[in-house]
């Protein structure tokens, strides 16, 4: 959206940017430095270019300093954007990719331009109007809008005083079967035909040509609309009906999202057009080159679908996460108001609650942009370490709640595959995907290797220790089998087992309660201390490892001053609440998978590694894929670094931590299955980013990879105790 080159300041901007450019040439003229982790900042002086001394970036190649500028150099519109996106590249801190701002309109693309008109602008050349969202449109909503609309006329018709509606009905039947490529004009009537003198019936057309009678207007013209008979008539027959029609149009269009033309069309007809007097209103069709001289253009529609409405905010909303707000309050009122299950089941209950963690976890993640982009560091830090896993904590507290008051280890073992899910998936299938999908686009991309490389760091650090007291306990701990067979019919033969396992409780649990917990003890304060120390390194030591330059100018003659979206107040507001909302869902979720999870024939590995952990990070996975079409994967990639550190280092050991006060069946002992897919992934991951550069081919292979662990634990048999 922005300049890739922004214009300099001069020399007033001191030694931060000429020291970066001057790095990088040494770094050329050395032939030891590494182009893709060196940052290139080309400043232009606003003088003529007769005068302009070369750069030294410009005495080199211009490719490589062009890519040195796109990875490096970021402009914003405004400081509190440009606080955010500085945010995105701090370790820790969520990234968002949508704007918490309002962009100025004339930096908007036409393609943004045309989502958000109104439906009143006549172009003088609309194309063909025979495409394939108009024919849909008369499928779904046209003939049977037009038909409505004729019955209507014949009731208004039958009235004898509705009779100009029932002409007007008449005309909007044409209208609403094929509205593309016409236009609905507000008459403007001329004051000298306000008050008609007696004997004096008709008037001139108001618009060039020959005019029906009922469009010129005549002596009654004058008289109050509200207290003619006509209108109460159609205000008590006419109109009701066909609110209710086109708030059906509205409503669906609105979901379809492609096809909000339509519902803006719906919602402009019943809010102004059937509100009109009906010699006010003026319908016909509009030709290739002709444009309306007179009269206010209230309707006039050319396409009835427009695949770019996936952009379409509201108040800087996204359009999808605005239609499935109703579905929280509806899984909300039905979750607990029928909570014997007359009316749905435990499955669908259960669906609808995990559906609705998604636009929460959106509503979640822009309340902390917003709060973190109008707040200085210290406000921001704290925001994002204590909401930033809200939405996994808020599931994982729950079930192990319902879990201990049951006596049921599966919600436990449960919690563990969630757990593992969100880790591999955030190591494998983000960056995988992102690297699929951006390189589609952008034939190789590059990233900060050694900002990947931290991450990776902490990476090995987080699952050494998580997993070190399974290890601990496999060591040291005893094996015991539910049942074997002697397979040689000798005693001294080998033996067939089932259900084997590591029993920790062995002599009253000496092994256990003197030796591994402790070691979970230690491992959950350590692992927040190395989080902490992570956190100093990269936000304080070493912010040069990302080398990320916020560009404080603007684009020519555009100096706009930030109009944000959610201000502080109601960010936090909207944050409390959709934390509120996050912790019934999750209630709801734990209370209806029982069923799913011993009616089932699905493996709970399966279900907790994939549903319950990858459901909640969709809004994630969605800012990661923007970023890699804009060639930003260093953003993609430490999404899902950060994620996968935090659940290792942040969310496990706050479990551990809650189970000290609210006992349960959680113990930080884990499978075979999640130990070996855990280190597997995450060396791989290590891998593939050495190089600090990826195509798609990279990117094919986690996500092979990520699919054929998920097809280990589709076969996997259920843990032992469920």
């Amino acid at each position: 959206d922005a300049p890739k080159v922004p214009d300099s300041r001069g020399d007033s901007d001191g030694p931060r940017r000429g020291s970066l450019c001057d790095r990088h040439c040494a770094a050329i003229n050395n032939a030891q430095g590494d182009l893709g982790e060196l940052g290139c900042h080309l400043h232009r002086p606003r003088v003529p270019p007769a005068t302009s001394t070369p750069s030294c970036c410009q005495q080199h190649s211009e490719e490589v300093c062009e890519s040195c500028v796109v990875k490096t150099t970021l402009t914003a519109e405004n400081a509190v954007e440009a606080n955010k996106l500085s945010n995105n590249y701090k370790f820790g801190f969520k990234k968002w990719k949508s704007h918490v701002t309002a962009r100025p309109w004339e930096d908007r693309s036409e393609i943004v331009k045309e989502l958000y008109s109104d439906l009143n602008i006549v172009r003088g050349s609309g194309g063909s109007t025979l495409t394939c969202g108009n024919v849909l449109y008369l499928l779904l909503f046209g003939w049977w809008l037009s038909l409505l609309y004729v019955l209507v006329a014949a009731v208004m018709f039958i009235t004898i005083v509705g009779a100009p509606y029932g002409r007007l009905c008449w005309d909007l039947a044409g209208y609403f079967l094929w509205p593309f490529g016409k236009v609905i004009q507000k008459v403007e009537v001329p004051k000298s035909h306000q008050a008609c003198e007696a004997g004096v019936g008709e008037s001139s057309a108001l618009l060039g040509g020959p005019t029906a009678l009922r469009w010129r207007p005549r002596c009654w013209l004058g008289t109050g609309y509200w207290q003619r008979a006509s209108t109460a008539a159609w205000l008590c027959l006419g109109y009701p009906a066909l609110a209710l029609a086109h708030g059906l149009v509205c409503v669906t269009a609105w979901l379809l999202i492609i096809l909000i033309p339509v519902a803006k069309l719906s919602a402009r007809a019943t809010s102004r057009v059937l509100l009109l007097p009906p010699e006010r209103v003026l319908i016909r069709p509009l030709r290739m080159t002709e444009v309306p001289l007179e009269g206010e253009v209230i309707l006039c529609c050319y396409h009835a679908a427009n695949p770019y409405y996936y952009k379409y905010a509201v108040d800087g909303i996204n359009v999808f996460a605005v239609n499935l707000l109703p579905l929280v309050l509806v899984t909300l009122v039905l979750g607990y108001v029928d909570s014997p299950n007359h009316l749905t089941g435990s499955a669908v209950k259960f669906t609808l609650a995990l559906l609705s963690i998604m636009p929460l976890s959106y509503y979640i993640g822009m309340a902390i942009a917003s709060i973190s982009a109008q707040s200085n560091f210290a406000v921001g830090a704290v925001v994002n370490a204590t909401f930033g896993s809200i939405t996994e904590l808020t599931f994982y507290i729950t079930a192990l709640i319902k879990g201990s008051r049951e006596g049921n280890r599966c919600y436990a073992e449960v919690v563990k595959s969630a757990l593992t899910g969100t880790l591999v998936g955030c190591v494998l299938f983000v960056p995988g995907l992102c690297m699929v999908i951006g390189g589609i686009r952008h034939q190789e991309q590059r990233f900060n290797s050694r900002s990947a490389g931290v991450s990776s760091a902490l990476l090995f650090l987080s699952v050494g220790g998580v997993f070190a007291p399974t290890l601990f306990s496999k060591v040291y701990g005893k094996l015991v089998c539910g049942e074997c067979h002697n397979v040689t019919q000798n005693p001294l033969g080998h033996y067939l087992c089932h259900n084997c396992h590591f029993d920790l409780m062995d002599n009253n649990g000496t092994l256990y309660y003197s030796h591994v917990q402790p070691l979970v003890y230690t491992v959950s304060i350590l692992l927040p201390a190395a989080y902490l120390i992570g956190l100093f390194f990269t936000l304080k030591t070493h912010t040069h490892i990302y080398d990320i330059h916020i560009s404080d100018c603007h684009m020519p003659g555009h100096h706009h001053s930030a109009v944000v979206h959610w201000s502080r107040w109601r960010a936090l507001v909207i944050l409390l609440l959709s934390t509120l909302c996050m912790s019934a869902c999750a209630d709801l979720a734990t209370e209806h998978i029982s069923p799913i999870l011993t009616n089932s024939t699905i493996s709970q590995y399966f279900i907790g590694v994939t549903v319950l952990a990858m459901v909640p990070e969709l809004p994630e996975i969605v800012n990661g894929i923007q970023f890699a079409l804009q060639n930003n994967l260093s953003l993609s990639i430490e999404i899902g670094n950060c994620i996968a550190v935090q659940v290792c280092m942040l969310q496990i050991p706050i479990l551990v931590l809650f189970t000290i006060f609210y006992p349960t069946n959680f113990t930080l002992v884990f499978s075979d299955l999640h130990v070996y897919a855990s280190m597997f992934s995450v060396v791989l991951m290590n891998y593939i980013f050495m190089d600090g550069k990826c195509d798609y081919f990279q990117g094919t292979v986690l996500v092979m990879v990520y699919f054929i662990l998920l097809a280990v634990y589709f076969f996997a048999p259920s843990p032992s105790g469920c």
